[in-house]
């Protein structure tokens, strides 16, 4: 491409229509300040011709700099080594303040290269010298940054990586086996509450804690229908889907969003109305990251009691606990929507003995006091015996410390602590279960965990509001029928990786656990959940019948076609891609 095109392709871009989202017949812009040493953010309210006027003044200096990128890359399906220093040149020259855009850039050649990249790498599986890291990390502080960025690699002949929270099981955010770029969106955290509207926009790098937070400075009235994982981005967790303790009642996180400010493979920003209803469906469940960038979701605040209770039930096997969780597969999915029951199990030895036992940890939360509580679990679930004296009433965001092992009465500032939650260490696999497992298959499937060291098993209840939505309401299709999540894991935390004798044996076990639960878990497909994504399933996508062996298990058969036919027209050339992202045939 020679330099009169280059320049013709910029200003075809530059008179795209308005690339900023209308609400209310205002736009909103999200904005960011540096201060020192500091990131402050605040929101910004234009008129639509103010925001295009300056954008192009701003854009045409910019983009006329990728020429100089395509001299390197004529696109970046090239086989051309990328060169990072003309990938920063293009950045750079967007700026007059070169040394201010100089600290959002980081390369291998920054002492402050590694410890950005490790920020966020929150499955420590991958937090080692021999996982591949990008060429170049950005983070941006506004849109016109991540539109750059975004231009610049396409231009330049590298891949993107987007990363949010960094929770992946696969590492996909944060590695990549050829020349990559990380979008890092961990200072685009705002988020604005309007608890009149009942609604708050969240920027995509801030984290589940961070949003929890927000609105309890707000109000104690409502909530968010989030995870349990305050360190979770949400860029990431409403693009697979999410769970949490409130979809029973409220659905899944991505049923509760009502807007998104998107930027797609060409930069241009657009919003629900923009876009229309076919991306608005696919980029809540069948992963955002496969269509474009998601700058901030537009959330749907539920309302919850200024007070819940919460308890804990530790049970063991000599304790009853096989009767006790075989009657919860019947009772629990179909109870009232206003509890939530998690249960992790795992596998111990009995002291002073050669023999094991499993022990069981019953998790509830209950939308309302716990005199009402008591009273609905012995009705309907005297087994669990559950007393006023193991219950605690707390506020909805005190609730999140107390499911993350916190004391309720913690500083609620520790949710916006990226410290606090759950790190990750270890492989996974997600099933679901639709038919309540047999007394002597939980038996069986004791035996198998007694077997393994460093082993859990996480029941997460379903039922409830997720029964109301049809499999194709959103690419999510795990609804009617499902009883529970059965997510199987193991660990390596005293381990130095996942690649020691003792850890290759911990997969080894997983793997053969998961094929050994298959007469109880769903069929045809099998299910899994794309949050949690697994390259077992497979990472082949050269035809459908290939893609289709991993893809029909996370968004069933017709979920799957319709969002590769909506990839082709999003993202034709597949620049937004990684191992088990939507293909383009």
């Amino acid at each position: 491409m020679d330099e009169d095109n280059c320049q013709k392709s910029v200003l075809n871009l530059i008179d795209e229509p308005s690339d900023v989202e209308e609400d209310d017949g205002e736009t909103v812009q999200f904005l960011a300040k540096m201060d020192s040493s500091k990131l402050s953010y605040q929101i910004q309210i234009h008129k639509n011709s103010q925001i295009k006027n300056t954008m192009k003044s701003q854009l045409i200096l910019s983009f006329i700099t990728l020429c100089f990128c395509v001299t390197i890359s004529t696109s970046f399906h090239d086989h051309v080594t990328p060169s990072s220093q003309g990938f920063i040149s293009c950045l750079e020259s967007k700026y007059n303040n070169v040394s201010g855009m100089s600290q959002l850039i980081f390369t291998p050649n920054n002492v402050s290269f590694l410890p950005i990249w490790e920020a966020r790498v929150n499955n420590h599986r991958f937090n080692k010298t021999s996982t591949p890291k990008p060429s170049i990390i950005v983070t941006p502080i506004d849109d016109a940054q991540i539109r750059a960025t975004l231009l610049c690699t396409k231009k330049c002949g590298y891949e993107m990586r987007i990363r949010s929270g960094g929770h992946d099981y696969e590492g996909v955010s944060s590695t990549a086996d050829v020349p990559f770029v990380i979008l890092d969106l961990a200072r685009m955290r705002y988020v604005n509450v309007n608890v009149a509207k009942s609604t708050a926009w969240v920027q995509g790098g801030a984290t589940l804690g961070e949003v929890y937070y927000t609105i309890s400075r707000n109000t104690n009235k409502l909530s968010f229908s989030g995870g349990l994982c305050p360190t979770v981005g949400i860029g990431g967790y409403i693009g697979g889907g999410g769970y949490g303790n409130l979809m029973r009642k409220y659905g899944l996180a991505a049923d509760n969003v009502v807007d998104v400010r998107f930027m797609d493979i060409n930069g241009k920003i657009l919003n629900r109305k923009s876009m229309g209803e076919d991306l608005f469906w696919a980029i809540r469940g069948g992963g955002s990251a496969s269509f474009g960038i998601v700058l901030a979701w537009k959330l749907r605040l539920v309302p919850v009691p200024e007070l819940v209770t919460v308890f804990l039930v530790n049970i063991t096997l000599e304790q009853g606990a096989t009767e006790i969780f075989y009657k919860y597969q019947h009772v629990i999915p179909n109870i009232d929507e206003n509890l939530s029951i998690r249960v992790q199990m795992s596998s111990e030895d009995i002291v002073n003995t050669n023999k094991k036992t499993i022990r069981m940890l019953f998790y509830g939360l209950y939308q309302g006091s716990m005199d009402t509580l008591v009273s609905l679990l012995d009705e309907k679930y005297p087994e669990l015996n559950v007393t006023r004296e193991i219950c605690q009433e707390v506020t909805m965001v005190q609730s999140t410390l107390f499911f993350q092992g916190y004391p309720t009465n913690t500083p609620l500032e520790a949710l916006a602590n990226l410290t606090i939650g759950f790190r990750l260490n270890g492989q996974n696999k997600l099933d679901y279960v639709r038919t309540p497992i047999p007394v002597s298959g939980l038996k069986s499937i004791w035996r198998k965990l007694f077997k393994s060291v460093g082993s859990t098993v996480i029941i997460q209840p379903f039922g409830g509001k997720v029964n109301e939505y049809s499999e194709s309401a959103l690419p999510f299709p795990h609804r009617a029928g499902v009883l529970y999540q059965f997510h199987q894991l193991v660990r390596f935390d005293d381990q130095t990786s996942d690649t020691t004798p003792i850890s290759l044996q911990r997969i080894s076990w997983l793997r053969n656990f998961n094929k050994y639960i298959t007469p109880y878990v769903s069929k045809n497909p099998r299910g899994a959940f794309y949050n949690y994504i697994d390259f077992d399933l497979g990472v082949g996508s050269a035809t459908y019948e290939e893609a289709s062996v991993w893809g029909n298990r996370y968004w069933k058969k017709d979920n799957f076609k319709k969002l590769i036919r909506l990839k082709a027209k999003i993202d034709p050339h597949n620049f937004f891609h990684h191992p088990q992202s939507i293909p383009v045939f």
